[in-house]
């Protein structure tokens, strides 16, 4: 495996662009890679996977790169720019009812990461600590949208919480300036940003009050699945194994993204991988069976693009649209998995 990566920290938000790949080593399959933003600690276990060997013991010589949004990372992957990408599942429906033909290939985030965040020291520790206060959210993303339903599960009324909309580098730095008294955000992505900055923060999960949705997942373009399926295979295995063991190992997986990703601390990168490990495992018939996808949990997350994200209501999209569980070989919870010999 042989990947050179440039990467800048960007103030505050600790942000990370910038990747260029060398050729691929004699007989490996040069793989693009795409994440769904920016480097953050959440996204250590992709890093550990290739420092590990995960990957060139499957064949391939991966290049991981940053993203700019989900939807752009599902572009990318249509368009041929991207082998695979990681990316929201809601972002990946709305692109497919535009005419995207890309499927979901391997559910890496079975669980829902939504959350409202405050600081430790705003004294909210509940939703209803709540009442009166001013929470900050991205104008036209997914959690605006669901505002009123998350609401709606808590307990409390529209009215007893002003929302104001925030640029999305603006919402930390408004945080910490007492602009506002929460943010909707992905906790596995905020709460290590504000640990790095010396804050602690409460986190209101909304799959506490039962909005639990598919997340992330392994996206590759229809023509790849119809053109080269064991290609597709044999990267969601590295995929797979790689991901586990990261789970299993933090401190390793942590002194391996550090040493490519600048700006956190080796603590801060484990606290993270707990928070997005504790996501891996699907509940219900897909609960023992790592990266798998259900019909159930599929339309659940398309009845929600429909009634919250924009989804035309006369698309023909359907499950089998959207997702595929024939390029993966589970792992299971009682499976061990160890890095392969170098």
């Amino acid at each position: 495996m042989h990947i050179m990566k440039k990467l800048l920290v960007a103030p505050l938000l600790l942000s990370v662009v910038g990747l260029a790949a060398c050729a691929p080593e004699d007989g490996l399959d040069d793989f693009n890679l795409m994440v769904d933003v920016a480097y953050l600690p959440k996204h250590a276990p992709f890093f550990a996977a290739e420092a590990q060997g995960f990957f060139e013991e499957e064949g391939f010589d991966v290049s991981l790169m940053p993203g700019s949004g989900s939807t752009n990372t599902v572009t990318s992957v249509e368009t041929g720019r991207v082998d695979a990408g990681w990316a929201d599942f809601g972002a990946t429906i709305l692109s497919q009812g535009k005419g995207a033909h890309v499927k979901q290939v391997n559910l890496l985030q079975a669980r829902s990461a939504y959350a409202t965040i405050a600081l430790e020291s705003s004294g909210i520790e509940s939703w209803e600590d709540m009442k009166g206060k001013t929470v900050a959210t991205e104008g036209a993303g997914a959690m605006t949208a669901m505002w009123p339903l998350a609401i709606e599960r808590s307990g409390l009324k529209e009215e007893d919480v002003n929302v104001v909309h925030a640029a999305g580098e603006s919402k930390i730095p408004g945080l910490l300036a007492d602009r506002w008294d929460a943010n909707l955000a992905l906790y596995v992505s905020d709460e290590p940003a504000l640990m790095a900055l010396g804050e602690k923060a409460t986190i209101l999960k909304w799959s506490d009050v039962g909005i639990d949705l598919y997340g992330n997942g392994i996206v590759v373009s229809d023509d790849a699945l119809a053109n080269e399926p064991e290609r597709v295979k044999k990267f969601n295995r590295a995929m797979q194994k790689g991901f586990l063991w990261a789970c299993e190992n933090p401190e390793q997986t942590a002194e391996d993204f550090t040493k490519e990703v600048q700006g956190y601390e080796a603590d801060t990168v484990t606290y993270a991988l707990k928070s997005q490990c504790g996501l891996n495992w699907a509940t219900g018939d897909a609960d023992d069976q790592f990266g798998t996808m259900s019909d159930d949990g599929v339309q659940q997350m398309l009845t929600v693009a429909t009634d919250f994200l924009g989804l035309e209501d006369s698309t023909e999209l359907t499950v089998d649209d959207i997702y595929s569980n024939d390029y993966i070989d589970p792992i299971r919870h009682d499976e061990d998995v160890a890095a392969p010999t170098k």
